[in-house]
C-alpha cells in the first residue's frame, strides 16, 4: 500500500495510509480539498488540492466523495441580518415555560403587507 505524505500544522510532517485521508471535490465549482486527522494529535486538517494533487490520491487508493453546496446558499435573504442581541433575546425566550405559546401567537397574528399599507382610494 503507498504511503502518502501530508504534512499537519502542529506535528509536521506524516505518513499515511490511503484510508486516512479523503479528497472531497464540490460538484458546483469542482474546487478540491483533502483532510486527514493527525494519528499524533488528533487535529483534523484539510487542505486545498489541485487536479494533480486528487489525481495523484486518488490513484493511490484514497477515498474520493463529491460534496453539493447547501441549497440555503441560493435562498433569497430579506431583512437585516440576526444580531448577537437577536440571539441573547431568543435564548431568553426559549427559557420561559410558555415559549412555545408565545411563539405560537407570535405566527397566527396577522401582519401588515410587506410592501406596507394599502392606499385609500379616493373619490
Amino acid at each position: 500500500m503507498p504511503t502518502i505524505r501530508a504534512n499537519c500544522p502542529t506535528c509536521g510532517e506524516l505518513a499515511l495510509a490511503a484510508p486516512e485521508v479523503q479528497v472531497q471535490v464540490c460538484t458546483a465549482d469542482e474546487q478540491a480539498t483533502y483532510s486527514f486527522l493527525c494519528p499524533r494529535c488528533h487535529v483534523i486538517t484539510n487542505k486545498p488540492a489541485d487536479d494533480w494533487v486528487v489525481g495523484q490520491l486518488v490513484s493511490a487508493g484514497v477515498k474520493l466523495v463529491h460534496w453539493d453546496l447547501p441549497a440555503e446558499l441560493s435562498e433569497t435573504h430579506t431583512g437585516p441580518p440576526i444580531s448577537y442581541d437577536d440571539v441573547l433575546n431568543f435564548h431568553f425566550e426559549l427559557k420561559a415555560d410558555n415559549w412555545l405559546e408565545e411563539l405560537t401567537a407570535e405566527a397566527n397574528r396577522p401582519r401588515e403587507p410587506r410592501w406596507g399599507r394599502p392606499q385609500k382610494k379616493t373619490g
